[in-house]
């Protein structure tokens, strides 16, 4: 197992590297430029210089007059040193705003991803033994809706039914017009108030592909022929799909839940945005539209961080919860 994680973990590495560069190299095909934008506004300043000059004085300062791949090795120079420089658009060093906008992202995506959890997985599970019944039936549907839906439609049915018909939330925003004259624990609940929409959107969305995997192994495991010894042997049919079933049905389970926990850092760009919540996907989706490079490169290899992780945290979880399953 060690050498098997080490080797893992050099491929990794390598994978990386490689896709550090390709990001480098797409962020600085933008058709946004930042550059662009403030070259431009400099030049129009009476006596100021041209803007072609103000382009060249910028790129070199900012080290955009070298080649993709100088430039990315002069950004991963300073990317090991954890030096991710500042952020244009939010005018702040780049691990200062996702310091400020990561811990959101992370209370949103846990709650999402615990009622994900307690949602889905009991669903898949009535579905499987109850094949081909209404409930089976009415289960599906849910889950194909959760998988169909896109999220901004999704978003804009809650808006329009919660902010708009019923008046409960609000429609943006972390926090009410009367946030300041709220107590402490009236500043917890209006912040509270305002994530109830996208935890809703995040949870719905999410739950239909774990609900439809959980379904297709809890049948597979149940059509094995240990089933069909241990329903033989008399034993109780709750005992034969919770005690028995269940367990194996947790082995694919489980390797998927390893791989979702690092997206919990993540963010979520789209939903964030929809409802203006400043967390990190909220910052990145701005960054990325107002052509910041530092931001964006930051927060897009930190996604392929993650993604790696999370790949070699599902191999080492299904090794643990597996004892059949030995790595040579």
């Amino acid at each position: 197992m060690p050498k098997y994680i080490l080797k893992r973990v050099l491929q990794s590495i390598l994978i990386l590297l490689l896709v550090g560069l390709i990001i480098y190299g797409l962020l600085r095909c933008l058709p946004t430029s930042y550059i662009e934008n403030m070259a431009r506004q400099l030049s129009t300043q009476p006596g100021s210089k041209s803007f072609d000059e103000w382009m060249a004085q910028l790129e070199a300062s900012y080290g955009l007059d070298k080649g993709v791949i100088p430039g990315y090795l002069g950004w991963l120079k300073n990317a090991v040193r954890f030096e991710f420089g500042d952020s244009w658009v939010w005018t702040m060093p780049v691990l200062e705003k996702f310091q400020k906008t990561v811990g959101l992202s992370f209370i949103m995506g846990a709650i999402a991803f615990v009622l994900e959890l307690l949602i889905a997985i009991p669903l898949g599970v009535i579905a499987a033994t109850k094949q081909y019944s209404k409930t089976d039936y009415t289960i599906s549907i849910v889950a194909l809706a959760g998988i169909s839906l896109p999220t901004f439609f999704f978003a804009s049915l809650l808006k329009l039914l919660f902010s708009v018909k019923l008046g409960w939330f609000d429609l943006y925003g972390l926090v009410g017009r009367n946030y300041e004259q709220l107590t402490p624990w009236g500043q917890f609940l209006d912040k509270a108030n305002h994530l109830v929409m996208p935890v809703m959107v995040l949870t719905v969305l999410s739950i239909g592909g774990l609900m439809r995997y959980t379904r297709t192994n809890m049948l597979e495991v149940l059509n094995a022929d240990y089933i069909r010894t241990a329903r033989a042997k008399g034993l109780s049919e709750g005992k034969v799909i919770y005690h028995h079933a269940f367990r194996n049905t947790l082995i694919p389970i489980v390797t998927i839940v390893g791989g979702s926990l690092p997206g919990l850092f993540s963010g979520a760009l789209i939903t964030e945005t929809l409802f203006a919540i400043p967390g990190i996907g909220y910052a990145s989706y701005h960054s990325m539209i107002g052509g910041d490079i530092p931001f964006s490169m930051f927060y897009l290899t930190f996604l392929s961080v993650l993604t790696l992780t999370g790949n070699l945290l599902s191999d080492i979880l299904y090794a643990v919860v597996d004892p059949r399953v030995r790595i040579a």
